[in-house]
């Protein structure tokens, strides 16, 4: 069957941009396919800086005939409805089909359409593909009116092996591209995607991002091994470098080696923002070593010399101002720069960041008592200097090492190394696969850092809604979440949370399900926990989930969830039916078969048992204890009638049926639980 072959050529399309073109590229003409009623198999995206490729296989080369039905009005409707339904369709009454729908005649009208060429259809769908395409920043160039990335030069559209014919403001779509901008930049006919692709390399085009990324690693490894150097691996990085190339050729550069004496994060954050390097460490040290290496989009004749020597002179440059920045920094001590966050606003209707830096170190304080093994004085110092290095040159010049230059700058004034870490990680963990802190000290400085956010944008109304969350509070939760969570920490929330308190535990427990629903913890298990009330404990909530789960999992839990769900039920319906409550325990004294005393003694024996475990945090034990209720609940349904007929009776056994729903809500609120 017939295959697609689209390159939308251009101006250098933004590397940060690529991948994401050419997902939409696939999305909005498969959709037009589809809504075509034309079936496809494989279909492959492609970017390079200066083209967007698409191959689809297995198109049919006709549309298939396709039946549409519209059903108008009633038989004995006003004429003026009838025809005005008529002149919608394009039909005549006698076309027109009577059915009945629901005691009332009505007319229909079969619509049939014969398929046309899939060319024609495919030439409609690329166009308005191009018109709607949803670039995050576009721009109009000449005269016309398209809206591009960058201006849009050729459209190469082969269906079946021959090119489509159509138009695009001025853009004639054909069966043309065009190879390397440098080393061959003549034209290049093609009508199938194996040609295209061999041609385009032939023509030093790497056409697969991949591709390019791998020869990219390869190369640059390479380069590394050869000169006792070992690559320091950047997969954003790489794949950034494979979006500004379409041939890349890694080459070895050099700088001064008395860079070195600034902190390497620095010299490796100038090369890489900046320069798109990648930085060497010294294979036997592991130190980092004063190599580099860019990628060119060219073969040079000189082998790159020229390039290199070009990129040292830059480099070099970049570098002296960061070496300045470093000197003149620790000319002025950190806890000198603190007031200067004054005229840093932190949110308009929260002060500057000296104010938040002052409510954190009133937080880490507090915290400090609450943290085993945090000293108190260190993390007030530290919450005091944790943000003075976002007033310094070098932050300013690069923000992403905020924390990263006060711990430096802290050890170079003659903090301690536990001051000095806890402004290195208070921001941590900023994202899943951040590590988290786990000195004490840097512990109550991150906590302090992310409590404070959360309650004071709590405490203004601005709560993340829906997909939006400006101030990155999800993010902020999940970090508190990781850190109480993975140093075991017992932390009360509530009473950090003040007023805010309430709607902040219910935030927590819906970030605490995104959390651990990575795991394979079912969320509704951590609803069943939190109703409990007073559940901000999250080491011991987590604990509960999951002995929670573990019972679940277990015959006797699967089977006392069954149970629970079917004496909540009747209790609910028997309730809703007498206008009254059968909380509250049974009377021995009016039970009629054994069955229910010996039920009742169980439930007795099995919620002390319970209560005593949970009061020493032994949720398994509380689990089991519950566990044991199963064979006394299994036999109490299959002997006993609960609606006896005589009424004293019924309401004594409903009230049984409480105290079994009040043994398992003591451990979990089984309501909440699926299933």
């Amino acid at each position: 069957m017939p295959d697609l072959l689209l390159e939308l050529f251009s101006e250098e399309i933004p590397a940060r941009m690529q991948a994401r073109a050419a997902d939409d590229l696939r999305r909005l003409v498969c959709d037009g396919l589809g809504a075509a009623e034309l079936a496809f198999g494989k279909t492959e995206v492609y970017a390079t800086p200066r083209r967007l490729c698409l191959h689809v296989t297995d198109i049919p080369a006709v549309q298939p005939d396709r039946k549409q039905e519209r059903k108008g009005p009633k038989v004995d409707a006003p004429e003026k409805a009838i025809e005005g339904f008529l002149g919608s369709v394009g039909m005549t009454r006698d076309q027109l089909e009577i059915r009945q729908v629901k005691n009332a005649e009505f007319y229909f009208a079969v619509i049939e359409q014969s398929g046309g060429p899939t060319a024609d259809v495919i030439a409609e769908i690329v166009q308005q593909t191009v018109r709607d395409f949803p670039w995050p920043k576009s721009m109009r160039w000449g005269a016309g009116n398209l809206r591009w990335v960058r201006p849009l030069h050729a459209i190469l559209c082969c269906f079946d092996g021959a090119p489509l014919s159509f138009e695009i403001d001025g853009i004639v779509a054909g069966d043309t591209t065009y190879g390397h901008r440098f080393m061959a930049p003549e034209a290049i006919v093609a009508r199938d995607f194996a040609t295209y692709k061999a041609a385009l390399a032939a023509a030093h085009v790497r056409l697969d991002p991949a591709e390019r990324a791998a020869h990219i690693l390869a190369c640059a490894s390479g380069i590394a091994a050869e000169n006792g150097l070992t690559l320091i691996e950047d997969a954003a990085l790489l794949t950034e470098v494979a979006g500004l190339n379409e041939w890349p050729v890694p080459l070895l550069g050099r700088f001064d080696p008395a860079f070195l004496a600034v902190p390497p994060e620095v010299l490796t954050t100038a090369m890489r923002a900046h320069q798109k390097y990648f930085s060497l460490r010294d294979k036997d040290t592991g130190k980092l070593a004063p190599f580099f290496i860019t990628a060119a989009n060219i073969e040079a004749r000189d082998g790159g010399a020229r390039i290199v020597a070009g990129n040292e002179r830059v480099l070099a440059a970049r570098l002296s101002d960061a070496k300045f920045f470093w000197d003149q920094d620790r000319k002025k001590p950190l806890e000198a720069r603190v007031d200067q966050l004054a005229d840093m606003v932190f949110h308009a209707k929260l002060g500057s960041v000296r104010d938040k830096v002052a409510r954190m170190v009133a937080l880490s304080g507090r915290l400090a008592g609450l943290v085993p093994g945090a000293d108190r004085a260190d993390a007030e110092r530290a919450a005091l200097l944790a943000k003075a290095d976002l007033v310094s040159e070098m932050v300013f010049e690069f923000p992403e090492l905020q924390g990263i230059m006060g711990r430096y700058y802290a050890l170079a004034d003659g903090e301690s190394a536990s001051v000095a870490d806890a402004i290195y990680s208070h921001y941590s963990p900023a994202g899943p696969s951040d590590d988290c802190p786990d000195d004490p000290t840097a512990i109550v400085v991150a906590l302090a850092d992310k409590l404070d956010t959360l309650v004071e944008f709590w405490r203004i109304g601005e709560k993340p809604t829906g997909s939006k969350d400006p101030f990155a509070l999800r993010r902020a939760a999940l970090g508190v979440i990781r850190l109480v969570l993975e140093n075991g920490l017992r932390l009360p929330l509530a009473p950090l949370f003040g007023a805010q308190a309430e709607d902040l535990l219910g935030f927590f427990a819906d970030r605490l399900k995104v959390h651990l629903r990575g795991e394979g913890v079912r969320h509704d298990l951590i609803d069943a926990v939190f109703a409990l009330g007073d559940q901000d404990d999250l080491v011991l909530l987590v604990a509960r989930v999951r002995a929670l789960e573990a019972f679940l999992q277990s015959d006797d839990g699967a089977n006392l969830l069954a149970a629970y769900k079917r004496a909540a039920n009747i209790l609910r319906i028997e309730e809703k039916r007498d206008a009254a409550s059968y909380d509250g325990h049974a009377d021995p004294a009016l039970f009629a078969q054994d069955e229910e005393r010996t039920l009742f003694d169980q439930i007795a024996e099995a919620a002390a048992e319970a209560d005593a475990a949970l009061a020493r945090d032994d949720f398994t034990a509380a689990m089991g204890a519950v566990a044991r209720l199963r064979m006394p609940v299994d036999a109490f349904f299959d002997k006993v009638t609960v609606n006896a007929d005589q009424a004293e009776r019924r309401a004594n056994r409903l009230r049984l049926l409480s105290q079994i729903r009040g043994a398992l809500e003591a451990v979990a609120d089984f309501s909440k639980i699926e299933g």
